[in-house]
């Protein structure tokens, strides 16, 4: 396993993003679907709800995964902060799609020291609408991102970048419970969903412990492996039982600032 997951870093290097990467089994995967949809019907959609993990215990498990730990700690380093989780849900024949974006664009972050981790929960696939990404353009580093009034757009502002070659573009097809992992600077995007079937995944952000927030004075995260000597975030309260309705208010003002630091 050590020698695979040094493999996946020189890779993370030269490409920007690894996949797929096995994290947990399909059974797993599936019991985690079972999980969110029953807390959708009580909550209600729970797509692109920031900072999930601090009401649904299931989000915050596979967040703070030790196979998925230990490959984000390759890539990293040994000191990690979880930053926020987000279930990304693309219906069966929507029109939802996803731009080409780098990450890191509006975080308001200090440098990048990040990785996003992209955990399927069920098939993606290019019928489906998995991602697909640029090879090297994290080297590249930020682009201009436009502002578009696109409402199938999933990203907050419908921010794109134009003008893309994709004849290099790689397709990062997941079975349930394979991972990707990408650099906040590598360009990405993803196609409307054309199954019959949810496309469902888990997009886990970590940043490492000295990564500073200039825009956002009150930004929480949560040490997930190692220590945080810098103290730089408000500390997340993850959920401690399946559905943690006392989190509820909290959970949603969170939402809420995130969303407003990232626009």
């Amino acid at each position: 396993m050590e020698e695979k997951i040094k493999g996946l870093k020189s890779s993370f290097e030269e490409n920007g993003f690894i996949s797929p990467v096995d994290i947990i089994s399909k059974e797993q995967a599936k019991q985690h679907r079972i999980k969110l949809e029953n807390a959708e019907d009580l909550l209600g959609s729970l797509h692109y709800k920031s900072k999930v993990h601090t009401v649904i215990k299931s989000a915050y498990e596979l967040a703070t995964n030790k196979k998925l730990l230990s490959v984000v700690e390759k890539l990293l380093g040994e000191n990690i902060l979880l930053y926020n989780v987000t279930y990304i849900i693309k219906e069966p024949k929507s029109l939802q799609h996803v731009s080409w974006h780098q990450d890191l664009t509006y975080w308001g972050f200090n440098s990048d020291k990040q990785v996003s981790a992209w955990l399927a929960l069920s098939e993606a696939s290019h019928f489906s609408g998995a991602m697909m990404m640029i090879p090297g353009s994290h080297k590249e580093g930020k682009k201009e991102h436009e502002v578009t009034n696109d409402k199938n757009n999933v990203l907050l502002q419908g921010q794109t970048v134009r003008n893309i070659d994709e004849t290099s573009s790689v397709l990062c097809s997941l079975e349930p419970g394979q991972a990707s992992f990408h650099h906040g600077w590598t360009l990405h995007t993803s196609s409307s969903n054309k199954s019959n079937d949810r496309r469902i995944g888990l997009n886990i952000q970590y940043i490492a412990t000295n990564m500073k927030q200039l825009k956002n004075k009150n930004d929480t995260a949560i040490c997930v492996r190692g220590k945080d000597d810098f103290k730089f975030y408000k500390k997340d309260k993850p959920a401690k039982i399946d559905i943690d309705y006392e989190a509820l208010d909290y959970f949603k003002e969170l939402d809420r600032q995130y969303k407003k630091t990232a626009t």
